[in-house]
């Protein structure tokens, strides 16, 4: 049951009749309050039911970070008179809804379709729920209002910037540009097909039986391999919630990682991704089909950073039980001095022995400005100095890394899924798998 402002209005205008009986103003008063009443009650019989309002919500089943998803409510009207109504839905704030809440007349039988934008802020997992309708009275005094529970999952994934650099690479590499193993330099190791000589093939390369049986010059042509093995893996530890412009690390890490998944699948390798941080945390096993990515996806998009330390031993052992065969490691992280030397260098060498190991992490574009300016006076001075430090920390802890065999890749925000992506197809292309 619902009091509309209206008939708090209705009621302070017959107020003054309390004046018209000095001597008896407490019955004047129930007078009006009996007028009012009879004008609530006689409303609300008139006011279609809610129950009769039938509601259907129709919802994108992911919506990726920077992009905009569509949520549709159609409402029809069983009653047998026309019905104002009113509804509201709760989206969380970050969801970012143009619309929240709508108002509609309706004949009877008759449907109509409200929709609303969403852009999300802040990925992860939102449930829906609650749905409140309101019918108003035909004379606008009273309302009948229900709340209904409707559940329902909108999932908002992380932000994919590097989607077009994966396509364009793909594209090249299939024109054996990316993987720089055209079929006349036999750059790759995987028998491909047999064809006649050319000026520019290797001798090496001619197959004798071949040329005797046809009585042509014919050479072997190899490509890259194919079903070789990538794995991501991510840290979930307290550095990686740090922020660079803005952005948890994390994010950029999860952007390189579905940059290198859709590159490698796309060739017909595998990825596969592994979430650490004091425990392990998730897994997706290696595989090269299509829908590799979305298996990635969903194990990432409501992951938040665990606020302790990294335990990289139990992960790169996870690592080694479940990937015996020569992979491609990137493991996403970030280079601090003190974490890497503690916990990272020791646990290393488990990996670089039989795997190709690369370091993955973000540059901070704020604290490589501030090392560049010039010196300055006061804060700037400090800042400019600490800026220098941190710098030097950083060469120091990459320099580290590379002596156990890895390869680092330390790169602007807008920079590491590209340069990891290149530096898989270099790892692909030579063959060091």
């Amino acid at each position: 049951m619902v009091v509309q402002p209206r008939l708090a209005l209705v009621a302070a205008l017959l107020c003054p009749v309390v004046f018209l009986v000095p001597d008896q103003p407490w019955l004047a008063l129930l007078g009006v309050a009996v007028v009012v009443f009879f004008l609530w009650l006689l409303d609300r019989q008139l006011t279609p039911s809610p129950t009769r309002i039938g509601m259907a919500r129709r919802l994108p089943n992911s919506i990726s970070l920077g992009r905009s998803g569509t949520v549709r409510w159609t409402l029809r009207n069983d009653n047998d008179r026309p019905a104002t109504i009113r509804f509201a839905e709760a989206f969380a704030p970050s969801l970012q809804a143009e619309v929240r809440r709508a108002e509609l007349r309706l004949d009877p039988g008759r449907t109509a379709t409200v929709e609303t934008d969403l852009l999300p802020q802040r990925r992860g997992r939102f449930d829906l729920g609650e749905f409140v309708v309101r019918v108003d009275g035909p004379l606008g005094f009273a309302g009948r209002q229900q709340t209904r529970w409707i559940p329902a999952e909108i999932r908002v994934l992380p932000r994919f910037p590097s989607r077009a650099e994966a396509e364009l690479r793909i594209q090249r590499s299939r024109l054996d540009i990316g993987l720089r193993s055209a079929r006349v330099r036999g750059g790759g190791s995987e028998f491909d097909q047999l064809r006649d000589f050319t000026i520019d093939d290797e001798f090496r390369k001619i197959d004798w039986s071949a040329t005797a049986r046809t009585g042509r010059t014919i050479v072997k042509t190899y490509r890259a391999e194919r079903n070789q093995t990538v794995i991501n893996i991510l840290d979930n530890g307290r550095l990686m919630a740090g922020q660079v412009a803005s952005v948890p690390r994390v994010e950029y890490a999860m952007d390189a990682i579905m940059g290198v998944t859709t590159l490698a699948t796309r060739l017909g390798d595998r990825a596969g991704l592994l979430i650490f941080d004091k425990d392990v945390r998730a897994s997706v096993a290696a595989s090269n089909r299509l829908t590799q990515l979305g298996r990635v996806t969903d194990v990432m998009f409501d992951l938040e950073p665990e606020l302790a330390e990294s335990d990289y031993r139990s992960a790169f052992t996870e690592t080694l039980l479940r990937f015996s065969r020569r992979t491609m490691l990137i493991i996403h992280t970030e280079l601090s001095e003190q974490a890497i030397g503690e916990f990272l260098l020791p646990a290393l060498p488990l990996l670089t022995r039989s795997h190709v190991v690369v370091i993955a992490s973000v540059q901070d574009p704020a604290v490589m400005e501030w090392a560049t300016a010039g010196p300055a006076d006061g804060e700037r001075a400090h800042r400019h100095a600490a800026a220098q430090a941190a710098l030097a920390e950083r060469d120091r802890t990459i320099a580290a890394l590379r002596r156990t065999g890895a390869t680092v890749v330390d790169a602007t925000p807008g920079q590491l899924a590209g340069r990891l992506m290149d530096h898989y197809l270099d790892v692909k292309a030579t063959g060091r798998l």
